[in-house]
Formats: structure tokens, sequence, C-alpha cells
């Protein structure tokens, strides 16, 4: 019970933490109501910045979710054309983070990292289709053993202002480690191999690190969702 309330912080996260705890120190020294506005804030930026333990499905062929949230869309589209995948459209997975989520990513699948590239951009609402080409992105493109290219992108959305991604070309990763994090709101793309169809449903809430989303061996058709 005491390990599922006292979530992990992100290191990220701790200066933002340090910083409201400072003021709100100060404001309860000057006007104690203040200092209580304070306290509130600091609580939520350390629940914006927790990082819990994810247990991976580690089979080989399954694309995990990469992010907390709702997947908002499941369509063909382009990937960005900075991490060379070519413009042929591939089916697209869409997950938006909203301010209560976890903001930790992690790697959808295992594989190699071939090219990192970030491109800057505007802020609007991560949910708008438009924010895949306008926002500011950090996109990857990530090659797993058996040769399959898989398109990861960061996208920043309407109040976040900082994409963090710790990886760097040529890097090994294994599915569900963190590679990253958005502050405040925003949205990952995961961009699937020709043929292979996506595993969840618009509407349907994933975990970063622990929801199949795809997987390159199944033979079913993509699936549908109702809400119930």
């Amino acid at each position: 019970m005491l390990k599922s309330v006292l979530v992990p912080i992100n290191r990220a996260g701790w200066p933002f933490i340090g910083i409201l705890a400072t003021i709100t120190a100060l404001s309860a020294y000057y006007y104690q109501p203040l200092g209580w506005v304070g306290v509130i804030l600091t609580f939520w930026c350390a629940y914006f910045f927790r990082d819990p333990d994810r247990t991976t499905p580690v089979r080989d062929g399954l694309v995990i979710s990469p992010a907390d949230g709702v997947v908002q869309s499941i369509g063909l589209a382009a990937p960005p054309a900075e991490i060379g995948l070519g413009d042929t459209p591939r089916n697209r997975i869409s997950i938006f983070m909203n301010v209560f989520d976890v903001h930790v990513n992690r790697i959808p699948i295992a594989g190699r990292i071939v090219k990192l590239a970030y491109r800057q951009g505007k802020f609007f609402n991560a949910s708008l289709d438009k924010a895949s080409e306008f926002n500011e992105r950090q996109s990857f493109h990530l090659k797993t053993e058996d040769g399959a290219d898989v398109g990861v992108v960061q996208i920043a959305g309407l109040i976040a202002r900082r994409i963090k991604c710790d990886l760097s070309e040529e890097q090994s990763m294994k599915a569900g480690e963190r590679f990253g994090l958005i502050r405040f709101g925003s949205r990952v793309d995961v961009f699937l191999p020709n043929g292979v169809p996506p595993m969840v449903a618009v509407g349907q809430r994933a975990i970063a690190g622990e929801t199949v989303i795809a997987d390159f061996r199944a033979q079913e058709p993509a699936r549908n969702g109702e809400i119930r």
C-alpha cells in the first residue's frame, strides 16, 4: 500500500518542485494564505512528475504504448520527413496525455535508434490533427533486430514548452525503457511498419510500458471499440 502511494519522482521534476517549495516558504512567511496555495501547487508538481515502475510484456513483436493517455486517433499518415522513413503513409497511433497523466515516455519496441531529429514549431492543442505538422516535436527512427522500422514522435501541446529526450543515435533500447518526457500536456505518435494492424481502439486508455498497441505477429484486423 505504501509503495503505491509513495511513487518515485522523475529527476527532471526536482528543480521545479524545489523552486515551488522555496516560493511557498517565502509566501507563507509574508502572507500565510498564499503559502497554502503554494503547498497545493508544490504537491501538484510532484504528482505531475511521478515516475512509477511498469511491468512490460517482453515477447518479440509486441509494440508497447510509449505514453499514458487516451488513444486520440488511428489512421494513415506520412511520418516526419526528417527521420528518413519515406513519405508512404503508415498506420499512426496518436496517444494524448492530459496534465493528470504520467508524462514519462517509454520505448515501444526493442531496437536501435537510427536517427533523432528535433524541429521547432508552434504550440497548438496536441489533440488537434494539425499539431502533428506544425507543433514543436522530437522524432526518432527505431530499427528492430528483425529490420522493421518504427517511428516515434513526441509532440508539444498547448501549454507544453519543453520536450526532453535522453536518447542518442546508434543507442540500443529495450521495450518499456524510459527515454524522456514532455512537460504539461502533450502527445506521442507511433508510426507502425506497413501491414502491422493497431491492437487498440480510439478512445481506449493506454498505459506506458504496459499496454500492447500493436503486434507484428497478429493476423487479425485492426480492432474497433465501443463505449459501454
